[in-house]
């Protein structure tokens, strides 16, 4: 589903850009613990002048992973941990050390 664009509401011009944008942030997390953050802004129409609001982006952090407009990127994409590199192995053998301590 497209990104819906912000048309003006009396005279249908598309708008392209806020010329004031703040942020709202949701008091309450979701079942994933993950904070909503949505982006607002202030529309003005260039055809007829009109103001209104709306969405600008919706961002939500924290969890396990984030999600931007509703594409998720988790930490193991972003953070790559390195591989476990397994060490050498030697074998030592104790009987011939017990032999000549006596």
């Amino acid at each position: 589903m497209p990104k819906r664009r912000n048309t003006c509401p009396i005279c249908g011009t598309v708008v392209e850009e806020p010329y004031k944008t703040w942020q709202l942030y949701s008091p309450l997390p979701d079942s994933k613990g993950r904070i909503t953050i949505t982006i607002m802004g202030m529309f003005q129409c260039h055809n007829c002048g009109h103001k209104w609001r709306g969405v600008v982006s919706k961002i939500k952090v924290g969890g396990e992973d984030v999600e931007i407009e509703g594409k998720s990127i988790s930490k193991s994409e972003t953070e790559k941990k390195p591989t476990r590199r397994e060490g050498e192995i030697i074998e030592i053998d104790i009987s011939n050390i017990d032999e000549e301590e006596f």
